[in-house]
């Protein structure tokens, strides 16, 4: 296809000389059109395609500058080839910088010059074309890219800098291109902060594609750091040579941060930010490689919180979570730096002491872990207590390995915990016996719930006075099939710990007042029954409304249930406590402070709780004999309780001086072995029914001696059944369980009751 060609020309035989030049060939790859005046040349460029433009100098007067501008900003796309005099040279040479693709002298004109020029000019305006879109192309690329681009010569110096390049390093490209580019890019190392070579360098020489050594910074010009990673590649000539390096290079620091994050989420709890399982693991095998090497010791402590279940589920798992928080926190502050304080999760922690001098070392942390644990804590307004058992392994001793040693403190945990909680114990070869033990008690339990082998005895409460029954407490005993009766002591620290004083608490509750009704009903001289609460039972979910529901299926009425509370649960929450005792209160149930005296806040709290009886511990009833110390803390206690309008109770009673003394201060009530043992139901109603009869036989007030009477009869009652089957002792505030607790009265009382309902505690 011929190209077309405007020509622009005042001479009107200028066009028509150039169209005789092109016929002279036969075919003709050329159109030509004229114009005579500029600005109608460039009117027609704009409506018109052409491929080429002839301006025609040779007229005297002809302003090339003009004429050549007017064309670059009108059509710039079109070339311009000039056409003059053979004395204009010097004006051709300026024409080529004004934007003239070519010249030709007017005087060698002919067909091969001008096909030669015109071809050459559209090639060449073609060629520019293309790389000005391609360099365009690269650089609106480079400047739109998030990465820093930066280009240097053979020498170093810096040629070329993007947009991100400017806004990483704070140098600003007129600043920068000229500058060795170790000026712009100063690296360093992140931890040691030595000066870092440039990848560019280290590209030209080798003529190598390299990366930045990992965690390297840029120095900023303002004096800032930047993380970056960074690659540099060489540059090349049509020949190959090395000819420069370009290097590009991005902000990490987000990255680096998620990353440290991560490992950081991967290695904590996310609750409390201690290390948890996998990073304790890890530092418990380095400790045991440097102990090992140095011939050193070290410690493992389990810490397990004690009854923070019960927290939780009163008062909802946001404050637990804040507890935790706050017993993180001060397990922290009670250990060296050097040492680490793990959650495992739950209530358990475990605290690695990397290097000891002697177990002693370790004992002494754990007092003070112990100690600041068991502080107050205020959460959310509200008062909370909570206390923490501990158990001690110490290595090279009690292992030589992390599982080992984990789990022999885990052992001495159990053991702290069956010791009373709130205490630490170190590991030893025993503990392991009573773990399989402990499990094996833990099958038998859960059996036990479903076969109804737990059975309830009854201790009477006795009118220290008149020598009357008042009521009785309801114990708790387990007819184990192969170990006899078992007393409370023996099973229900591991009830608790497995979660089933819940289900055996309302076993209990529900078989003690459907007994009582039934004596009752029977017209028997009973008042109330009493029975034990746990911690666990009186802070779990629902509580309340258990003790409706038992009331409402036996029929009892509500003043004859007493629930026996303990410091412990009361104090646990002292905002939920008063809620639950007041709701309790309204309903009629009667409440009862047992143990009093050995608690450490029930003084501050007296006047707040609703306690309608204090039970003066068995301790001190039994030792107000050695001095007068303990003497008067027992009146004192008596006389408080009074001006209260409290009932007292003072258990543990078995000899007379002890009786002779709290009928001096005005004791009203008693419970102990001087009036009798716990007893199964059918021995209890018996006892009764001696107690019915006599009453409505005497016409007079009970003798001075009844009360001693009643103690026999009792006495007598409990010989009627075989001494062989019980375990010595008692357990709590039984009062204890002896001989009298025999497999014979326990299969006698065990009648429709002992199958009623599903499971117990202590009681």
């Amino acid at each position: 296809m011929p190209y077309s060609v405007l020509v622009v020309s005042s001479a009107p035989a200028f066009p028509a000389k150039l169209g005789e030049i092109f016929s002279k060939t036969g075919e003709n790859a050329f159109v030509l059109s004229a114009c005579s005046q500029l600005m109608a040349g460039i009117e027609r460029l704009r409506t018109e395609s052409f491929q080429c433009v002839l301006v025609d100098l040779t007229q005297p007067g002809s302003a090339v500058h003009e004429a050549l501008a007017a064309l670059a900003a009108s059509v710039p796309q079109v070339p311009v080839i000039v056409i003059g005099p053979a004395d204009s040279e010097d004006v051709f040479k300026l024409a080529l910088g004004w934007g003239a693709q070519d010249y030709l002298l007017e005087n060698r004109l002919d067909r091969y010059a001008l096909e030669r020029a015109i071809n050459g000019a559209v090639g060449r305006k073609a060629l520019e074309d293309a790389l000005y879109s391609e360099k365009e192309r690269v650089r609106v690329t480079l400047n739109s890219i998030g990465d820093a681009v930066l280009s240097t010569d053979l020498a170093g110096n810096v040629t070329y800098m993007n947009p991100a390049a400017e806004k990483m390093t704070g140098w600003t490209r007129d600043m920068a291109i000229g500058r060795p580019a170790t000026d712009v890019l100063y690296l360093s190392d992140a931890i040691t902060h030595a000066r870092v070579r440039i990848p560019l360098e280290i590209a030209i020489e080798t003529n190598q594609t390299v990366g930045l050594s990992p965690n390297s910074m840029l120095l900023r010009r303002d004096g800032g750091e930047v993380a970056i990673e960074d690659s540099a590649a060489p540059i090349h000539d049509r020949y190959g040579h090395v000819a420069g390096a370009v290097t590009v290079f991005h902000d990490v620091s987000q990255s680096r941060a998620m990353t440290a994050k991560m490992s950081h989420l991967a290695q904590h709890d996310y609750l409390t930010d201690l290390p948890n399982r996998l990073l304790l693991a890890d530092r418990i095998s380095r400790a045991i490689a440097a102990a090992s090497r140095h011939s050193r010791k070290l410690a493992i402590l389990f810490v397990d919180l004690d009854h923070l279940k019960h927290i939780n589920d009163s008062l909802g798992h946001s404050v637990g979570d804040l507890l935790l928080k706050g017993v993180a926190t001060r397990l922290r502050e009670a250990v060296r730096s050097s040492d680490t304080v793990s959650r495992q999760g739950g209530d358990e922690f475990v605290v690695l002491l990397p290097e000891i001098d002697v177990p002693e070392d370790a004992a002494l942390i754990a007092e003070a872990m112990r100690a600041a644990v068991v502080l107050p804590y205020t959460i959310a307004g509200q008062e909370l207590h909570i206390s923490a058992s501990i158990g001690i392994s110490v290595y090279p001793n009690d292992g030589a390995d992390a599982e080992t040693l984990m789990k022999n403190a885990d052992i001495a945990m159990y053991e702290a915990k069956g010791a009373g909680r709130n205490n630490y114990q170190f590991f030893s070869h025993d503990l392991t016996a009573r773990a399989v033990e402990r499990q094996t008690v833990e099958v038998s339990l859960r059996r036990a719930l479903e076969r109804g082998e737990f059975v309830l005895y009854y201790q009477p409460k006795v009118n220290l006075a008149s020598g009357g029954i008042t009521g009785a407490e309801a114990l708790l005993r387990w007819q184990h099939p192969e170990r006899g009766l078992l007393l409370p002591e023996d099973f229900l620290a591991v009830a608790e710990e497995s979660g089933l004083m819940i289900p055996i608490g309302r076993w209990v509750m529900e078989v003690a007042c459907r007994q009582a009704q039934q004596w009752i009903e029977e017209g028997l001289q009973f008042d109330q029954i009493a029975v034990n609460i746990s911690t666990a039972e009186f802070l779990s979910k629902g509580f309340v409304e258990r003790v409706g529901e038992v009331i409402h299926s036996t029929g009892l009425t509500c003043r004859c249930l007493e629930l026996e509370l303990t410091e412990t649960a009361l104090m646990a929450n002292v905002e939920s406590t008063l809620t639950v005792l007041k709701t309790l209160r309204q309903m009629g149930v009667t409440l009862s402070l047992d143990d009093f005296g050995t608690g450490y806040s029930s003084l501050s709290y007296l006047n707040q709780f609703p306690i309608d009886t204090l039970k003066i511990d068995q301790s001190f009833v039994r030792d107000f004999t050695r001095g007068p110390n303990n003497a008067a803390l027992v009146s004192t206690i008596i006389a408080m309780g009074k001006n209260l309008n409290q009932r007292i109770i003072a258990e543990g009673v078995e000899t007379d001086e002890q009786l002779r003394f709290l009928r001096a201060h005005d004791c009203p009530e008693g419970q102990g072995f001087l009036f009798g043992k716990p007893l199964v139901a059918a021995a209890f109603r018996r006892l009764l029914l001696t107690a019915h009869r006599e009453t409505h036989h005497e016409t007079h007030p009970s003798p001075p001696g009844a009360t001693r009477k009643l103690g026999s009869l009792l006495s007598r009652d409990s010989e009627k059944t075989p001494k062989s089957a019980a375990p010595p002792g008692g357990a709590g505030s039984d009062d204890a369980a002896g001989p009298a607790e025999s497999q014979h009265a326990a299969s006698e009382d065990r009648q429709p009751l002992a199958h009623d309902a599903a499971p117990p505690r202590r009681t």
